[in-house]
């Protein structure tokens, strides 16, 4: 598995859709599921706010993204997946663009 670092846009959920009922601030590091709410098989990854910044329920931003360990699967812009915490969908995310490892 490699590390893969991305452009994306995040929303979270609101606490009426389901999702959240405080912000996140810093560096987030949820589930992330990109085979369906009944896959268990997660990414590992980091959601990076900029300092100073956080995110509210039902509201979007473009953020890099790194997946500490990449499960099977391709990965390019526009992917969507799920952001969860344990089982439950707190956001979504959505791939604009695939970054160079540095």
């Amino acid at each position: 598995m490699n590390n893969i670092f991305v452009r994306a846009n995040i929303r979270l959920l609101s606490a009426a859709e389901g999702g959240r009922s405080v912000p996140v601030r810093g560096s987030y590091r949820p589930n992330h599921n990109f085979f369906g709410p009944d896959n268990r098989n997660m990414a590992i990854g980091f959601i990076e706010l900029p300092e100073g910044k956080e995110l509210r329920p039902g509201e979007s931003i473009e953020v890099p993204v790194t997946f500490l360990s990449w499960p099977d699967g391709q990965i390019y812009p526009g992917r969507e997946w799920r952001i969860q915490e344990g089982a439950k969908l707190v956001g979504t995310g959505t791939v604009l663009e695939v970054m160079p490892t540095p």
